[in-house]
């Protein structure tokens, strides 16, 4: 098993779904802000962005690191609101809904974007890229009785 199999292993475990949310994001903030937006830690593993979204009630800019799947060479991006299989939206889902308009930081550029929340077949195509994507996914859904969020995040 490579490491891209033992880190999918790993991720699909309760206990990294109750730490993750915790550590994965704040290490990728500090070596983010320390790199000057050129490494982005998690995206050693897969693709990522910071999503600058606006807060659904304090209207204040949200930073969220967050895996990705790029599509259509950089014009568009599908983020999962998996949560790492934890039972609530992750708040950068709810943010989204309320305000569509954000902005994402890939690959050291930020980039205006509009989220689109995917529904019926195009969420499962989505969803069956995503899964080829990253398997973990999947073990996400099953732990969950919510349908988890896919967005697809265009280039304004």
């Amino acid at each position: 098993m490579g490491v891209a199999g033992i880190v999918q292993k790993v991720s699909s475990t309760r206990g990294f779904a109750k730490a993750a949310p915790y550590v994965v994001p704040a290490l990728d903030r500090a070596v983010h802000r320390l790199t000057r937006g050129r490494v982005l830690l998690s995206a050693l593993l897969l693709p990522g962005v910071i999503l600058t979204s606006t807060g659904a009630r304090s209207g204040l800019p949200r930073r969220t690191p967050l895996a990705c799947m790029p599509e259509e060479g950089g014009r568009s991006w599908l983020l999962v609101g998996s949560n790492f299989g934890r039972t609530g939206h992750p708040a950068w889902t709810h943010n989204l809904l309320a305000r569509p308009d954000a902005e994402i930081n890939w690959k050291g550029r930020d980039i205006p974007v509009t989220a689109l929340p995917l529904a019926g077949e195009e969420r499962a195509a989505a969803w069956r890229a995503v899964l080829v994507f990253w398997p973990p996914y999947a073990t996400y859904q099953a732990r969950v009785t919510r349908e988890i969020r896919v967005f697809r995040l265009l280039r304004k």
